[in-house]
């Protein structure tokens, strides 16, 4: 279905259009203040205060100078709703997409447009994945499932002074929700198109007046709905199971020392990403006539397993004007995804072939057959020491893993005619420091500075060579070790107690990578450290007597050196590259507000132009069917991306949510809806016609009843309602071969809490 398109006389420019409401939401606000006389009858309905710990302590989202966006309580459980992994936070808070060509094992995080479309197992992102205090490294990590959580913190722009590794774009904070000495907890189960069902629940409370603990457990599924015409069986793929467990264990014998213990798993069984050959018309990013989202023909095997398994110890000592925290954590993940990547069945010289031009079989399986992470910070902060406070910490990093990539020959049953294996051992460690001063009552500066050292080694082996590849069969091997000093200075100047300017501008680092997929090629490519340095301003503000508050920051950014990956092209072979320089710019809008006592209504926004500046980088272009629109490089087949933005960067963001609340009996009839809009987006690196994503309008309703005092509630829901279908990724090396979006689920839900 296409998208709806506005009449051309009441378009608006999207920037305008934002930035037009922000201005225009204080006065709107005023004016229906001093009109609604309706309102003024009622108590008021006020906003309660966001606490973040985006400065590892616990502040008013407000007074941090910091871009932040928070999702939590209600909006988090209905954007969640319809049984997607993580990415249903894409477009769902500025300036963040997230993507994936590798289904729900491995998502992608894009923060101002600054991420990597690799999609190898070993691929280095600049977006960090923080889940209870401990960093998830490895992008097969970053899909841990959510449930169960407090709340999710979006920190945008450089984050490497107090964050872990490698947060040059941003940091996504995840928090569970912690134990308690109360008794509780809750208990949700839905179900939906294609058999989709989600059951989620937790339950908590004391051993003793000094021990309580709190398990939550999570079990998803969708049955296969897409048929495979090519084999004729119906419902054949697109499916999945899914659970994940997490047990907690809070120890506080006493007021000076507590220990949060977790421990958590997770297993995945299902249909890795479905590729469609020649979906794509030529000439155009349209998907070709007669497409049915519901029917693929394949001849490889297709499928997902992963299991994970970890834990993290959290200890707290109260020496009064001190405190010490120990973070320990260990993360180990096993997985195995083969698809079949030319999208279609047979070739042109083994026919029947099809659908569309199938120049030759391409069908493999990534895998992390051993994988192992373990990490170690203390961090001493002080206590209110006045005007004066800070925090220093030690931080340890130590991974393990091997990769295995594997091609088969589909025209022989699927044997297995090639294997490559990559193994990488990583070690870091960082010191840091961070303060900040109240120069006066409505002055506070801030800063912090970190060292980091960080060293990998590296070996790759070709132990089979599939056909057409080089015929080297051997280990190659590097090695890479660099330091850096980040740091970040900041200033926040309280107008008033409902208002505070802020100034920003901070280094950040992402240590250098390593690449060496032997199964097409012969040499390991490693890209250069990158640094970036971010400067930002802002205003935060609470208005209408609380019931409204906006957040709007604009901001600029240089990275020199950006490690870029050339995915794919005629070569089929991801190569890392450095670009000299790349540039960003733009805004961040997020906005709440009660418009009356029982309509809520929060509005977010982003603009994120991004630009490469490098002269001399050309990559190659595609091996299939595409429009290159770039200039050609100084080498044959390859094209200058100078000048281009980034892959997978949308320059517009939007969101919008809209909650009304009718008291009926006992209880509430609400109405629920949100919106969410990404933008235009390029899927590698050069620019072509058929390789461009069309902006995504996606939109989400929701009517329950809740009773009870809220404990108890029923409510049918439905995610993309508007059933839009469009290409968000694409395989370029063989022909026009893409994948789409999640089709739209409709569902009934039910959840209680105790």
């Amino acid at each position: 279905m296409a998208a709806a398109t506005l009449p051309t006389s009441i378009r608006l420019r999207p920037q305008t259009l934002a930035l037009a409401i922000a201005l225009a939401m204080p006065a709107t606000c005023a004016f229906a203040q001093e009109t609604t006389e309706a309102a003024k009858e009622k108590d008021p309905t006020t906003l309660g205060t966001i606490e973040v710990s985006a400065e590892r302590r616990i502040e008013n989202i407000q007074k941090v100078p910091v871009s932040i966006t928070v999702v939590s309580g209600e909006k988090l459980d209905v954007i969640k709703s319809g049984g997607e992994d993580v990415r249903f936070l894409s477009g769902r808070l500025p300036s963040l997409n997230i993507e994936s060509s590798f289904g729900r094992a491995f998502p992608r995080f894009y923060i101002r447009g600054l991420g990597n479309t690799d999609f190898d197992l070993n691929a280095s992102q600049p977006v960090s994945l923080v889940y209870d205090d401990v960093v998830q490294e490895n992008p097969i990590l970053k899909g841990f499932p959510v449930f169960d959580v407090d709340q999710v913190e979006l920190l945008r722009g450089p984050q490497g002074t107090l964050f872990g590794r490698n947060s040059p774009a941003g940091v996504v904070k995840f928090e569970s929700v912690r134990p308690s000495q109360e008794f509780g907890g809750y208990g949700r189960i839905s179900y939906g198109s294609y058999g989709t069902t989600n059951i989620e629940g937790a339950v908590g409370g004391a051993f003793s007046p000094t021990v309580s603990a709190r398990f939550s457990g999570l079990y998803q599924r969708r049955g296969n709905w897409v048929d495979n015409t090519f084999t004729g069986e119906n419902d054949a793929l697109e499916g999945y199971k899914e659970y994940a467990a997490r047990f907690q264990l809070l120890i506080a014998p006493s007021d000076g020392f507590e220990a949060l213990l977790n421990v958590h798993k997770r297993h995945l069984n299902g249909t890795a990403r479905l590729f469609r050959a020649n979906i794509i018309r030529p000439g155009t990013n349209d998907l070709v006539a007669g497409f049915e989202r519901d029917q693929v023909s394949i001849d490889g095997q297709n499928f997902q397993n992963l299991d994970q398994i970890g834990g993290n110890a959290r200890l707290t000592w109260n020496f009064g004007k001190v405190s010490l925290f120990s973070i320990t954590g260990y993360e180990s993940v096993d997985t195995l995804s083969r698809g079949d990547i030319d999208g279609g069945y047979r070739a042109v010289f083994a026919p029947p072939s099809g659908p569309g031009f199938i120049p030759f079989t391409a069908e493999s399986a990534d895998g992390l057959p051993s994988h192992r992470q373990f990490t170690q910070e203390f961090r001493l902060q002080s206590n209110d020491w006045g005007r004066f406070d800070w925090q220093g910490g030690l931080y340890y990093f130590d991974e393990d893993f091997t990769v295995d990539s594997l091609n088969y020959d589909t025209l022989a049953g699927g044997s297995l005619n090639g294997f490559a294996q990559q193994r990488q051992s990583t070690k870091a460690w960082a010191i840091y420091l961070s303060g900040d001063y109240d120069v006066n009552d409505a002055l506070k500066l801030r800063g912090g500075i970190r060292y980091t050292k960080d060293e990998k080694d590296f070996t790759a082996d070709r132990l089979i060579a599939p056909p057409f590849s080089p015929v080297f069969i051997g280990r190659l091997a590097t090695q890479t070790s660099d330091s850096d000093v980040s740091w970040d200075i900041s200033a926040t100047w309280a107008v008033n107690d409902r208002t505070n300017f802020y100034a920003r501008l901070a280094n950040g680092f992402r240590a250098p990578s390593i690449q060496g997929r032997l199964l097409f090629g012969d040499t390991i490519s490693t890209a250069d450290s990158e640094t970036v340095l971010s400067r930002e301003l802002g205003i935060k503000t609470d208005f209408w007597d609380n019931r409204a508050r906006v957040s709007l920051g604009v901001f600029d950014y240089t990275v020199n050196n950006q490690q870029l990956t050339a995915v794919g092209g005629g070569a089929n072979f991801n190569r890392l590259i450095n670009a000299r320089r790349v540039e960003g710019h733009g805004y961040e809008l997020d906005f709440e507000a009660y418009l009356t006592p029982d309509l809520l209504v929060t509005f977010g926004a982003s603009l994120n132009d991004t630009k490469i500046k490098d002269p001399t980088l050309a990559v190659q272009g595609c091996g299939g069917g595409c429009t290159v629109v770039d200039p050609a490089g100084a080498v044959p087949g390859t094209y200058s991306i100078d000048g281009n933005r980034l892959p997978q960067a949308p320059k517009h963001i939007y969101n919008l949510t809209a909650r009304y609340g009718i008291p009926m009996g006992d209880g509430e009839l609400y109405f629920y809806t949100d919106w969410a809009y990404r933008g235009e987006v390029e899927f590698f690196l050069y620019d072509s016609i058929e390789f461009t994503g069309k902006p995504l309008v996606e939109g989400g309703l929701r009517i329950g009843y809740n009773w009870a005092d809220g404990r108890q509630e029923v409510a049918i829901y439905g995610r993309n309602i508007n059933n839009r279908e469009t290409v968000v990724g694409g395989i370029d090396f063989n022909n026009l071969t893409g994948f789409v979006n999640e089709p739209r689920i409709v569902g009934l839900e039910y959840k209680t809490s105790f």
